[in-house]
């Protein structure tokens, strides 16, 4: 048997999987995760057909089986496939682009419609004198070699400025194990109101909260759609899914409870208008009722107008009237720094006089220092990274923290262990932010204080038994959850390593106090307390100088003009394999690490001497190339992750503490040649060093994507791990019977590409969750860097300059997968005619039925 998938969800539904049928195909659209999961589970063999009639008519078929969910598979005998870019350029697996086919199957064009035919049908670049058929299907490869239907290219739709997929939405939908059939629409009934609508059929009792609330856990807020359930999907007459009888979903308001107060009734009031209904309860959702993000922005905006202050964030965690009202007057309001007097046991606001903090708020933050007003000896607010890190930390809700940083070290003795810990405790007295804790609960800003006296909490553990790495174990063990209220925001836990005499640290330190350089400095000190040499250390400096250089250097109208000029025309996020979620804890990030050859080493090292430019320069080009192969897109913007140290006073480079900053960088990678492409390419890093200190925030509002949105969720982190003579002694030295086996960073974005340059070698370190591969990223940055040194080497002989988009980014064998090894279908097809091949058939087996028509054999 073979049907329409919609059809055979109906015929699932009425037992067709208990009837003994024995095969089931299916083809004529998408097949739904659910049905496939079924299918693949009830013993009977399920075979997708996928092909549109300009391919006669089947291209890829698909063994229903354990794939992970729905595929179109592979194609079939005398066909290959092309999964294309715009510029009909193959796109790395796992990447979407329009699916091409050539090959016996593919027709001559339309009849009397040439022009249509010059459309559809063009030349294949792979292929001398074949042509292609341009089928409008979004596909991608996956690892396996098979294809996963995306949608159609026209049916993408923007939706508050991001481009949505609805087939990506209903398959989401369809996993519910209450939903048995689902269909996704853009609906806009109302000018201006683009809004997803998904209508199911429930399997016994699901309501649309509980599905929708199913969704939200599994995508982004902007592709969560209001829910309506119907009894059965409306089916057209061939039994395909009539999209035009699908119902508006109802507007009318829920009955609730009644506000309470004026502020509840203000906030009904504007939920009602908003949302363009006669009335709203207290408890209802704003998103339930139809609500998303745009109209979101509206709301606070009305709400603002009408005297009523609240934050977008604040709605987002409570988006109810109910939930709003309480929030009111959570917003944050920019805080100047300043020093307390020494000595001082009492704080008042006179003593603060660029401070605007009141008497009840300088008493909470002395109710959340250990020792109360004594032991405070500074108060000012945090720097850009820190304000973004207190955000992600707040997502978490006291949960696994991705930027709590562990290292563990081995030591070969007791003593040498003891050793170490008073050597950080030492470090911990000599510099303030390591005495640092964040206060924000019940202040209009968030503040970081500095106690005068802060102990290093030391716990020693006893890890269960089980298998794997020790040091893996600990760090397991000891887990991600830190309290920023309590200074130092730096622990240490201890275990012995069985049947020996050696013991494990875990140094755990939230980046919130430090970064990559300031990691370096604490180990300098250690290693010269162990040493002995504690004397030669230079005067800290207090970590309150580069506060005060960062927020008042630069005028906040300076910043907000450069984001302006860079990004006000950017209206879409960058979102490398469709990942956009940046709310991650990095917990479930794989590290791949690819190092460059020494020849191509080299040849980066001259080429970048002879263009007047960093190897950095180069390598941020490099990315940029990639990013716009693996995300779609000519016009890309990522993250880079600045030292933070050029413009932040002197002595920045001996004060332990994070200076580093996260801005982003935009490449039009259609527009330019390769020359010209790391030429503005260094002057945009050079003009981003004077905003150095500007908050990513900042950024993001001075873009024009919807705030709910990230600008970008991809980060590029160019570092320098040079050592000189000095500390390759220190490290001989004063660490002996000291070992690092465990360093792990981790960071809320899902793909991270990290260059370390040690001077004589580079070498690549991808971070990524999946289905990101990691290796394949590393792969793709490496073969673009080679691709990019060599065209400029060309440019620079005399040669034509190529276009950046122009650079390839897949590889020999990468390249041979794609197009030949996959599309490996050729089948000898004998030159009969029907009749013949009839005939031969008879002759083969004379005694089988031919025709079977009202009983009559």
């Amino acid at each position: 048997m073979e049907v329409t998938p919609s059809y055979a969800q109906v015929l699932v539904e009425h037992g067709l999987l208990e009837s003994g049928l024995k095969q089931l195909g299916v083809g004529g659209e998408a097949v739904p995760e659910g049905l496939w999961d079924r299918l693949a589970g009830s013993g009977i063999r399920g075979v997708n057909f996928y092909g549109p009639s300009e391919c006669t008519v089947d291209t890829a078929v698909a063994q229903v089986g354990g794939q992970g969910g729905p595929v179109i598979g592979r194609p079939v005998a005398n066909t290959r496939v092309y999964v294309l870019d715009d510029h009909l350029a193959p796109v790395p697996i796992g990447v979407a682009g329009e699916l091409y086919v050539t090959g016996d199957g593919v027709t001559r064009g339309y009849l009397d419609r040439p022009a249509l035919t010059g459309e559809r049908f063009v030349a294949c670049p792979f292929e001398p004198g074949a042509r292609m058929y341009r089928s409008g299907d979004r596909v991608r490869w996956t690892a396996e070699g098979e294809l996963v239907f995306l949608g159609r290219v026209d049916d993408q739709v923007k939706v508050r400025g991001f481009r949505v997929e609805p087939g990506e939405v209903r398959a989401t939908v369809a996993t519910h194990p209450q939903v048995a059939q689902a269909a996704v629409i853009v609906r806009e009934d109302r000018p201006g109101d683009r809004r997803l609508v998904a209508y199911v059929v429930p399997l016994g009792e699901v309501s649309p909260e509980a599905v929708r609330a199913y969704v939200a856990e599994r995508l982004p807020e902007y592709m969560v759609p209001s829910v309506v359930a119907l009894e059965a999907l409306p089916l057209t007459a061939n039994g395909k899914l009539d999209r035009a009888a699908l119902p508006a979903p109802g507007a009318a308001a829920r009955v609730g409870r009644a506000p309470a107060d004026a502020r509840e009734e203000v906030v009904c009031a504007a939920f009602a208008k908003v949302l363009g209904v006669e009335s709203v309860g207290v408890d209802d959702d704003f998103f339930a009722l139809g609500g998303q993000s745009l109209l979101a922005i509206r709301l606070v905006a009305l709400l603002q107008a009408r005297g009523v202050s609240v934050s977008v964030r604040s709605f987002f965690q409570a988006p109810t009237p109910a939930g709003l009202a309480r929030s009111v007057g959570e917003q944050q309001v920019a805080v100047p720094a300043n020093a307390i007097p020494a000595e001082a046991t009492t704080i008042t606001p006179d003593m603060l006089p660029l401070v605007d903090l009141t008497t009840g708020e300088i008493e909470r933050i002395a109710a959340a220092v250990e020792g109360g007003a004594a032991n405070i000896a500074d108060v000012y607010p945090l720097a850009p990274l820190q304000e973004g890190l207190l955000f992600h930390h707040l997502l978490t809700e006291g949960g696994e923290d991705a930027y709590v940083m562990p290292m563990v070290l081995e030591f070969d003795s007791r003593d040498r262990l003891d050793a170490f810990i008073d050597a950080v405790q030492r470090v911990v007295d000599r510099h303030d932010i390591y005495r640092t804790s964040i206060v924000w609960e019940g202040l209009r800003e968030p503040v970081q204080v500095v106690w005068r006296q802060a102990s290093l909490p030391v716990r020693e553990v006893t890890l269960p038994q089980g298998d794997g790495v020790l040091a893996e174990r600990l760090v397991a063990h000891v887990g991600q959850v830190m309290d920023l209220g309590h200074a130092p925001l730096m622990d240490l836990h201890l275990t012995r390593v069985p049947g020996t005499g050696r013991w494990l640290g875990l140094v755990r330190n939230h980046h919130i106090v430090r970064d990559h350089t300031a990691l370096e400095i604490v180990l300098r000190e250690v290693r010269a307390i162990l040493a002995h040499r504690d004397a030669t250390l230079p005067q800290p400096l207090p970590f309150r100088n580069f506060v005060a250089q960062a927020r008042g250097a630069v005028e906040r109208a300076d910043h907000e003009r450069y984001f302006a000029d860079l990004l006000g025309d950017v209206t879409e996020p960058t979102a490398p394999f469709g990942m956009v979620d940046v709310r991650g804890n990095g917990a479930d990030a794989v590290r791949k690490v690819v190092p460059f050859s020494t020849d191509l080493h080299t040849r980066l090292l001259e080429v970048a001497r002879r263009v007047g430019a960093s190897p950095a320069t180069l390598l941020h080009v490099a990315w940029s190339r990639v990013l716009a192969a693996v995300s779609g897109r000519d016009d890309v913007v990522f993250g880079t992750i600045l030292f933070g140290r050029m413009n932040a006073g002197a002595g920045s480079d001996q004060v332990p503490g994070p200076y580093m900053n996260t801005l982003p960088v935009r490449v039009r990678t259609g527009e330019l040649g390769v020359l010209d492409a790391v030429s503005a390419m260094r002057s945009q890093l050079a003009g981003l060093l004077e905003h150095e200190h500007a908050p990513l925030t900042l950024a993001q509002q001075a873009s024009g994507v919807p705030g709910d949105l990230p600008l970008f969720t991809a980060l590029f982190n160019y570092r320098h791990n040079t050592s000189g003579p000095q500390e390759q002694q220190e490290s001989n030295g004063g660490l002996d019977g000291i070992n690092l086996v465990y360093l792990r960073e981790r960071t809320n974005y899902p793909l991270l590409v990290s260059v370390d340059d040690d001077g004589n070698r580079i070498s690549l370190a991808i971070d990524a969750v999946a289905p990101i591969d990691p290796g394949e990223v590393g792969v793709l940055v490496r073969t673009a860097t080679e691709n990019l040194v060599g065209a400029l080497e060309d440019c620079l002989a005399g040669g034509p300059e190529i276009g950046l988009g122009g650079v390839g980014v897949l590889g020999a064998e990468a390249l041979d997968r794609l197009l030949r090894e996959w599309n490996d279908t050729a089948v000898e097809v004998a030159s009969v005619t029907l009749a013949g091949l009839f005939e031969a058939q008879v002759g083969r087996t004379p005694d089988a039925v031919a025709v079977a028509a009202e009983g009559v054999e």
